[in-house]
């Protein structure tokens, strides 16, 4: 086991990251900015390394600062969080080539996840089904007028280096396709400096539904049941489940069956997740991300097993502590992320926390590293804390969320907070029965809060 990780982050997952290193017995490194000197995870940590001015890409970003650190520290391994550097191959490899262990995947499967169409063939190989599409990327308006006739309209045309909505047209008709191609190609390249793009079939009203999965990088691997994310705005998740209101024992074993398998050929190492469009019985493959999720804790609360805890495990090349026998799914979880913005239009609100109380009592855990008179810097996600809660059942667990959310107060800034305790007593919501455009709607038809 190691003796001491650097933790590459900040905000409530490098609080994350420390908890389980304490428990580990493991000494802990926090790196931060200028604007985090005064950040939960530094207090905390054994020890901190200041790398950097605010913005991410003079501090966090820093992969020559952030290897001074380790160095400084005699840090033995890294744990990068999700997000700055979590899926960056080269950083993975530069650590690895300076004698520091990356606590993640292997580079090459990083790399090759990382790249959209590169997963897709990837996924199709190792038998995971995925949306009918491009083959590779798209380069002529002739190429994509071919493939949209061939799989049929409406098409939507994706970034290959993307994410997060950015560099994605949606082309309803032939005569909409080549404006949407240009468009994405121009917002490929603004964003992530390549302008490929390929094109999938566009289905009408998806779930995102998401598979975790783990693995020893030996060639053993399990999956923990599944997380609906499908309450969603501008692609951005705002709430999260699990398990899936909609998704039966039977389709639930055969998917994760299916996903694990592939991890095992893989001979993956860490925790992955494996992202699926849903629709009408059918699951459709749109990508993997290679670092642990935002929203981990819903599946740690219907498991009991600690996630962060197996990653650092599984990374100092221990066998993985469960099975597939042993993962049974108990109860049901909710996460939904509080953000420092404004709940009907979203605005970012950094500030001081004049007033800070959380929720408690049975199956309620707020993940956070903020606190009363702490003041929330302008130059990072505006994500403060994650409301997680545990029910016997999906209607107990929005019984505890309503009851959480009257508990939680902030002061000082504005809080999306409003706009959850809208949802808990929407209708649609307490069926289950929303897709990954019903929150949008649901926001142009009125505006929560109000």
């Amino acid at each position: 086991m190691f003796g001491k990780i650097l933790i590459a982050n900040r905000g409530e997952i490098a609080l994350r990251v420390l908890r389980a290193c304490k428990e580990l017995g493991i000494a802990t490194v926090a790196v931060h900015s200028t604007a985090d000197a005064d950040a939960m995870h530094v207090k905390l940590a054994d020890e901190s390394v200041c790398i950097g001015p605010p913005a991410a890409r003079d501090s966090y970003l820093n992969i020559p600062a952030l290897l001074a650190a380790c160095e400084i520290t005699g840090a033995e391994a890294v744990h990068p969080g999700y997000g700055f550097l979590s899926e960056n191959a080269r950083f993975a490899e530069i650590l690895i080539d300076h004698g520091v262990t990356f606590i993640g995947p292997k580079p090459e499967h990083i790399r090759i996840m990382g790249d959209k169409i590169e997963a897709k063939k990837t996924a199709k190989k190792l038998g995971i089904p995925c949306v009918p599409g491009s083959e590779g990327g798209v380069s002529t308006d002739e190429e994509a007028a071919s493939v949209a006739r061939d799989i049929g309209f409406p098409v939507l045309i994706k970034a290959a280096a993307g994410g997060g909505g950015r560099g994605m047209k949606v082309a309803r008709s032939p005569e909409e396709l080549s404006s949407a191609l240009s468009t994405a190609r121009s917002e490929a390249r603004a964003n992530f400096g390549d302008d490929a793009v390929y094109i999938e079939r566009y289905l009408g009203t998806p779930r995102h539904i998401e598979i975790q999965v783990f693995g020893d990088g030996k060639g053993n691997a399990v999956h923990l049941g599944e997380r609906d994310c499908s309450l969603q705005r501008r692609h951005q998740k705002v709430l999260e489940e699990a398990p899936s209101p909609v998704i039966t024992p039977e389709q639930r074993a055969q998917i994760g069956e299916t996903v694990a398998k592939a991890m095992r050929d893989m001979k993956y190492l860490g925790a992955g997740t494996i992202e699926f469009l849903y629709e009408n019985g059918e699951f459709f493959f749109i990508e993997m991300n290679t670092r642990i999720q935002v929203e981990h804790p819903v599946t740690e609360a219907i498991t009991g097993f600690d996630l962060i805890r197996e990653q650092i495990r599984v990374a100092a090349g221990e066998a993985l502590s469960f099975t597939q026998d042993d993962v049974v799914l108990k109860g049901h979880a909710i996460e939904c992320r509080v953000n420092a913005e404004n709940a009907r239009t979203f605005r970012p609100s950094p500030g001081k926390l004049n007033y800070w109380h959380v929720p408690g009592g049975f199956g309620v855990r707020v993940d956070s590293a903020v606190y009363q008179g702490y003041s929330i810097p302008p130059f990072y996600d505006s994500m403060i804390g994650k409301l997680i809660i545990h029910g016997r059942d999906r209607n107990e667990c929005l019984a505890r969320l309503r009851r959480a959310l009257d508990e939680f107060v902030v002061e000082g800034i504005e809080t999306t907070l409003p706009l959850f305790r809208e949802l808990v007593m929407n209708d649609d919501i307490k069926r289950g029965a929303y897709d990954i455009h019903w929150l949008e709607q649901f926001l142009a038809d009125g505006e929560p809060g109000s």
